[in-house]
């Protein structure tokens, strides 16, 4: 979990061919409203993300027992209870943390990703830091956090 461009998808694919899981990136379940709306440089509400959560709930549930990699920014405590409600117990968060300044720089470099640059203020206002997760500082290299995170779930 983490703010946009905080490096969620990298990580997880790299987790996932680690522990040979199936990876899913929660920006791929978005509905064609939201994705929308981003791209007019408007950020969601609570209201544009609840039927997104609940649909991403589910797909972890499917994948109980089997194990998964999920990539989602999951901002919000609310948030965060809503994705894993049911199975707390059986699911390990990972907070890539991370300036603004070297995220937005992260994002302004990036393509074809319909969160602009612009959005990530928002992201960061109301982001609300987990207290039971693993906290990785994003600007480590890959093997470093993949290091850290194969550890903490060994």
């Amino acid at each position: 979990m983490g703010v946009s461009g905080s490096g969620k998808t990298t990580v997880g694919k790299g987790l996932a061919k680690h522990f040979s899981l199936p990876f899913f990136d929660a920006d791929d379940f978005h509905p064609e409203a939201n994705i929308e709306k981003m791209n007019r440089g408007i950020p969601l509400n609570d209201n544009d993300r609840w039927p997104w959560l609940t649909k991403l709930n589910s797909l972890l549930k499917d994948n109980l027992g089997k194990g998964c990699i999920l990539a989602c920014s999951a901002l919000k405590a609310s948030y965060r209870y809503r994705l894993i409600n049911g199975f707390e117990t059986e699911v390990q968060l990972v907070y890539l943390k991370g300036s603004y300044d070297v995220i937005y720089q992260r994002m302004v470099m990036r393509e074809n990703h319909f969160m602009p640059a612009e959005l990530l203020q928002s992201q960061f206002d109301v982001l609300e830091e987990p207290k039971n997760a693993l906290v990785l500082d994003c600007d480590q290299s890959l093997e470093e956090m993949i290091g850290k995170i194969k550890k903490e779930v060994a």
